[in-house]
């Protein structure tokens, strides 16, 4: 693979002292923003005994933040959904209750796998909560797999108790419904009057499924230390500002990573989560109307379709108390970016990560305008470098290979595979580069650049190009074979509502803004793009048609 050098100033990598002088101004901006958020207020006396209690029964796991967040705010709103509210307390008494009878019913105690399939609401969260509360170890599954994927994860994994919505069904395992009818409910063990289940030795884990977008999704096994959890939050109330307390929406699914590591988020702030079982731009500006919710967690699709809303009817709504927008999972192209915080103010903020390493950096506002394209600095307590073939540092505005570490790494895929590390930190899989200022650039995935004509090429420069077009709402650019050159780009457009732009307008803007040898040599405007449940393109999908 061949290194290529962007258009900044190859000074070199940041040197110590550098990162030091950042280190200790994301120090001092932390503790400046646990006073602000509220989450430095002392816990009442009569607290201190049962929190002690607490963090010595569950550790560092989600049972601890319930438990913690019940004591601490037991007659605030714990989760805001289509079936209501629920206090603090009560999800804590639900929580215990429902574990008790997990249990005594069906066994589930420490080393127990449960699997959870459910959409965004109160019950995803009981579900977690209880079986993490005994120790179990807790899978969560994509609400949009087929039966088939359903079934072949389920044997796979074995899971000893199926949590589930009504909707899905799944044969040969003990079972529970979350949300809905059946014959056993969450709902109904909340009732129940079990003795005690026996208190864990160790804390469970949570797994996650990676994204799937190039092949069968791995289970990820995820044990967060302290540490990585405390920087994560810590670098999230210093930059984007969040306070305790204030609600939050959570669009993506609660089984992804990017979407589970906000609710627990909010469950340390003591934050309402604003939840809904399926994504409506209108309803959730709506929904932050009538919560006066401080934060929107979305990934980018979500993003354009609030957008596509227009600004009339998004003046509609009272946003005021909007202090961020927090994308992540998928690219964020500078376009919309940009398209957005003219719309939305300097709201929004993009956090780069994966379920293998979680959420290693940051990108404000102002980082997203002074840079576009960046996806900003890591979080306190990560670390990123970017190396050659041969796992070497290269210079600034160099791309390579990009490593990320710290406490919300993985230890591996349950099947006893891994990522390649490198002196303690991870490949993410992606191609970077980083800027004089320290901050990352993501250039592409490293299975996705491709040779044309003996030149490399990025398919998100070419993306990002087509998507500053203003008639443009989507664009991906894909390889295929071609006899010639041995690869060439094939672009896929979705135009926005009002758009005439036809394929030869796009290609000629690309051919006018960059190399020649990046020009798409066919480019096919489509209404949809494929995308997995949490909003990623599933460009294979697309290198399968016949359409080029």
């Amino acid at each position: 693979m061949r290194m290529r050098r962007v258009g900044v100033r190859p000074i070199g990598p940041m040197r110590p002292p550098d990162r030091l002088v950042h280190v200790a101004a994301e120090l001092s901006g932390v503790s400046i923003a646990l006073v602000k958020s509220g989450v430095w207020r002392s816990a009442r006396p009569t607290q201190l005994v049962p929190i002690e209690r607490a963090l010595r029964q569950w550790g560092q796991s989600i049972a601890a933040l319930g438990a913690i967040a019940a004591i601490r705010f037991p007659d605030r709103p714990a989760v805001i959904d289509e079936r209501g509210t629920i206090t603090y307390r009560e999800l804590g008494e639900r929580t215990s209750r429902q574990a008790a009878a997990l249990h005594a019913q069906y066994g589930i105690g420490a080393g127990s796998k449960v699997a959870v399939l459910c959409r965004n609401h109160r019950w995803f969260l009981e579900a977690t909560l209880a079986a993490s509360r005994l120790g179990a170890d807790v899978l969560f599954v994509n609400t949009e797999f087929a039966p088939p994927q359903l079934e072949s994860l389920l044997q796979q994994h074995r899971p000893d108790l199926l949590i589930h919505d009504e909707e899905f069904a799944a044969a040969d395992v003990p079972s529970v419904v979350a949300w809905g009818n059946g014959s056993v409910t969450l709902d109904g063990l909340a009732e129940t009057t079990a003795p005690d289940a026996p208190l864990p030795d160790k804390p469970g884990h949570v797994t996650i499924l990676t994204s799937g977008t190039t092949g069968i999704p791995k289970a990820a096994p995820r044990a967060p230390t302290a540490w990585g959890l405390a920087g994560l939050t810590a670098s999230t109330l210093n930059r984007i500002g969040l306070r305790a307390g204030e609600p939050m929406v959570i669009c993506p699914p609660l089984f992804h990573g990017l979407g589970l590591l906000n609710s627990m988020l909010a469950l340390f702030l003591g934050s309402p989560l604003v939840l809904a079982r399926r994504y409506d731009a209108a309803a959730v500006l709506a929904s932050v109307e009538r919560n006066r919710a401080g934060a929107i967690v979305a990934v980018p699709v979500m993003l354009q379709r609030m957008l596509d809303l227009g600004p009339e009817a998004i003046a509609e709504y009272d946003l005021r108390s909007l202090r961020a927008v927090i994308s992540g999972a998928s690219a964020l192209g500078p376009a919309l970016a940009e398209r957005f915080i003219a719309q939305f103010g300097p709201v929004l903020c993009d956090a780069y990560g994966s379920s293998e390493i979680g959420i290693a950096t940051i990108a404000t506002s102002p980082d997203l305008i002074e840079a576009p394209g960046t996806v900003g600095r890591p979080c306190l307590g990560s670390s990123v470098r970017i190396l050659d073939d041969h796992d070497r540092p290269v210079g600034t505005g160099v791309t390579g290979r990009i490593f990320a570490g710290g406490g919300l790494v993985f230890g591996g895929y349950s099947d006893g595979s891994s990522k390649t590390m490198v002196d303690g930190r991870m490949s993410t899989g992606d191609l970077g580069h980083l800027d004089a200022a320290g901050r990352l650039f993501v250039d592409g995935r490293e299975d996705d650049m491709i040779v044309s004509g003996g030149e490399n090429v990025y398919p998100v420069e070419v993306e990002n190009c087509l998507m500053s077009h203003p008639g443009v709402a989507e664009a991906v650019a894909v390889g295929v074979p071609d006899e010639d050159f041995g690869q060439r780009l094939v672009a896929y457009v979705v135009p926005t509502t009002s758009s005439t732009v036809t394929e030869d307008d796009l290609i000629d803007h690309v051919r006018t803004n960059l190399a020649r040898y990046k020009t798409p040599r066919q480019v096919i405007l489509v209404d949809t793009l494929p995308r997995n449940a949490t909003g990623k393109i599933l460009r294979n999908n697309l290198k399968n048609t016949e359409e080029y």
